[in-house]
Protein backbone atom coordinates (compact mmCIF):
# COMPACT_ATOMS: atom_id res chain seq x y z
CA UNK A 1 0.00 0.00 0.00
CA UNK A 2 0.89 3.41 -1.03
CA UNK A 3 0.78 6.86 1.32
CA UNK A 4 0.99 10.37 -1.24
CA UNK A 5 1.69 13.43 0.14
CA UNK A 6 1.74 17.08 -1.29
CA UNK A 7 4.19 19.66 0.33
CA UNK A 8 4.01 22.95 -1.38
CA UNK A 9 6.96 24.95 -1.42
CA UNK A 10 8.64 27.95 -3.46
CA UNK A 11 10.88 27.77 -6.49
CA UNK A 12 13.92 28.08 -4.67
CA UNK A 13 13.58 25.86 -1.93
CA UNK A 14 12.55 22.99 -4.89
CA UNK A 15 16.39 20.95 -5.32
CA UNK A 16 16.90 21.01 -1.72
CA UNK A 17 13.59 19.61 -0.43
CA UNK A 18 13.79 17.02 -2.97
CA UNK A 19 17.42 15.63 -2.73
CA UNK A 20 15.96 15.64 1.26
CA UNK A 21 12.91 13.50 0.11
CA UNK A 22 15.01 11.08 -1.49
CA UNK A 23 17.66 10.74 1.42
CA UNK A 24 15.16 9.72 3.86
CA UNK A 25 14.42 6.05 1.41
CA UNK A 26 11.03 4.95 1.27
CA UNK A 27 10.01 7.15 -1.70
CA UNK A 28 8.50 5.16 -4.40
CA UNK A 29 7.56 8.53 -6.93
CA UNK A 30 8.24 12.39 -6.78
CA UNK A 31 5.62 14.27 -9.14
CA UNK A 32 6.28 17.91 -9.38
CA UNK A 33 3.42 19.82 -10.51
CA UNK A 34 2.83 23.94 -10.78
CA UNK A 35 0.11 25.69 -9.03
CA UNK A 36 -2.79 24.50 -11.48
CA UNK A 37 -1.60 21.35 -11.22
CA UNK A 38 -0.24 20.68 -14.29
CA UNK A 39 2.70 18.30 -14.02
CA UNK A 40 6.37 19.28 -14.78
CA UNK A 41 8.11 15.90 -13.85
CA UNK A 42 7.65 12.89 -12.35
CA UNK A 43 10.47 11.02 -11.09
CA UNK A 44 10.70 6.89 -10.29
CA UNK A 45 12.73 6.55 -7.20
CA UNK A 46 13.76 2.64 -6.57
CA UNK A 47 16.11 1.63 -3.80
CA UNK A 48 18.72 1.12 -6.68
CA UNK A 49 18.77 4.66 -7.15
CA UNK A 50 22.69 6.39 -7.33
CA UNK A 51 23.54 9.94 -8.19
CA UNK A 52 24.82 8.89 -11.69
CA UNK A 53 21.09 8.20 -12.47
CA UNK A 54 19.55 11.16 -10.44
CA UNK A 55 21.69 13.39 -12.40
CA UNK A 56 19.61 14.27 -15.08
CA UNK A 57 16.73 14.55 -12.98
CA UNK A 58 18.21 17.09 -10.35
CA UNK A 59 19.59 19.21 -13.15
CA UNK A 60 15.78 19.28 -14.85
CA UNK A 61 14.71 20.70 -11.03
CA UNK A 62 17.34 23.19 -10.57
CA UNK A 63 16.50 24.61 -14.20
CA UNK A 64 12.44 24.34 -12.81
CA UNK A 65 13.21 25.96 -9.54
CA UNK A 66 14.70 29.23 -11.49
CA UNK A 67 11.19 29.43 -13.89
CA UNK A 68 8.92 28.28 -10.73
CA UNK A 69 7.49 30.35 -7.96
CA UNK A 70 4.80 28.33 -6.10
CA UNK A 71 5.21 24.50 -6.66
CA UNK A 72 3.64 21.40 -5.35
CA UNK A 73 5.82 18.17 -4.64
CA UNK A 74 3.41 15.04 -4.26
CA UNK A 75 5.37 11.69 -2.70
CA UNK A 76 4.52 8.38 -2.76
CA UNK A 77 6.12 6.51 0.09
CA UNK A 78 5.70 2.64 0.62
CA UNK A 79 3.82 2.09 3.52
Amino acid sequence: MSIKEEIKIKGAELLKTIKEIINEGNVRRIIIKDEKGTKYLEIPVTVGVVGVILAPFLAAIAALAVLATELTIEVIREE
